[in-house]
């Protein structure tokens, strides 16, 4: 049986080319190499998942091969890899500043590359500065962090620094659409889309949840299905509960909100999405504002449907009704009563208009 080798791994990027989301970053990193204009001390921080790691490991393999790049060769004997999450002590720094000195046999720079820099203590920091400072000609030292502002203020100071971004759910999901055509997948749009925005910006988190969503679908990606195993409350959900809003229809509405926690969803989710349901029917509302809205156009005709059915002023009632409840939500002795009663709060807002509109009248 042949050994199964998860996404992550499996597409990892092996040139710039293939980076996904960082093109500024990767454009910089190869015009300072062809110019000769690269730093000694560099410093990638940015969240999990998008490429900090992959970019150091291209770096050190791309400066050492002058004129081409081939993804084979990984020039192991040059590149040296420390985990500062488990390897945070002094003398690890040390043992680094003792190799840092002898020259490299093949290629032509020893890359240091430090992941969760942020993790080294008090003192292996000291010992570091100096030799960050005034590395040897043949050195490059890649630091890593997902928490920069942890970084000491003398070791920043020292560093080229390179702000990685969060990965955006079209560019994740294009990326997932290349894969799973790879792997001869189908799939819909609109499962890969909720993976993508289940990932919240990290493609190696979106890679980890594509294998596990295949293991559970099979060959075909249905909507539905990726919305059940990742245990998300899907679009359907919230246009339905919202038009029952509107519609002023309380017995409804609890015996839906019944149905989403019989089927194992968390009230505090379900009410922080519905806040975030309002949030883009009120990007509906005007043109200038629908790029902000990251799904379909199909789906987008069916916010813009339900837009026009919601006033302006109810959806910012609600926005600050749902987020009340969001804020208050773990402190509630009767959490289920909770929800219940906000439902029947944005209910009234509907009932409370239409008594204005009579009595106006």
């Amino acid at each position: 049986m042949e050994q199964f080798i998860v996404s992550a791994r499996k597409y990892r990027p092996q040139t710039f080319k293939d980076v996904i989301g960082q093109q500024a970053i990767t454009n910089t990193l190869l015009n300072a190499i062809e110019n000769n204009h690269l730093a000694q001390a560099l410093l990638f921080t940015g969240p999990r998942g998008v490429g900090k790691t992959t970019c150091a490991r291209i770096l050190a393999r791309k400066i050492n091969q002058v004129g081409y790049d081939n993804p084979n060769e990984d020039f192991s004997f040059n590149v040296f890899e420390l985990d500062a999450a488990s390897n945070n002590g002094v003398d690890d720094i040390r043992s680094i500043i003792d190799q840092v000195r002898i020259p490299p046999q093949t290629g032509n720079y020893k890359v240091y590359i430090i992941d969760e820099v942020h993790m080294l203590s008090q003192a292996a920091f000291n010992a570091f500065l100096k030799t960050l400072e005034e590395p040897p000609r043949h050195a490059i030292f890649i630091l890593a962090t997902t928490e920069k502002h942890k970084i000491l203020p003398t070791i920043l100071s020292r560093c080229q620094i390179f702000d990685f971004k969060r990965i955006t759910v079209n560019d994740t999901k294009e990326y997932l659409m290349d894969i799973a055509q790879n792997q001869n997948v189908q799939y819909e749009e609109e499962a890969l889309r909720i993976i993508a925005q289940k990932a919240d910006g990290a493609m190696r988190d979106a890679l980890s949840i594509f294998d596990r969503v295949v293991s559970f679908c099979g060959n075909n990606l249905t909507r539905q299905a990726v919305a059940e195993n990742l245990n998300v409350l899907d679009y359907d959900y919230y246009i339905k509960v919202t038009d029952l809003i509107l519609e002023n229809k309380i017995p409804e509405l609890l015996l839906t909100y019944n149905d989403i926690l019989a089927k194992g969803f968390d009230g505090h989710h379900f009410i922080a999405g519905l806040a975030s349901h309002f949030r883009d029917l009120l990007v509906c509302k005007n043109p200038a504002t629908l790029s902000l809205l990251e799904v379909s156009e199909q789906v987008q005709d069916l916010f813009k449907n339900q837009a026009q059915k919601a006033s302006q002023e109810f959806l910012l009632q609600g926005i600050e009704i749902a987020n009340e409840c969001d804020l208050k939500f773990k402190v509630s002795q009767n959490q289920r009563l909770f929800v219940e009663l906000t439902l029947m709060q944005l209910a009234s807002l509907t009932h409370d208009a239409e008594k204005k509109k009579l009595n106006s009248i």
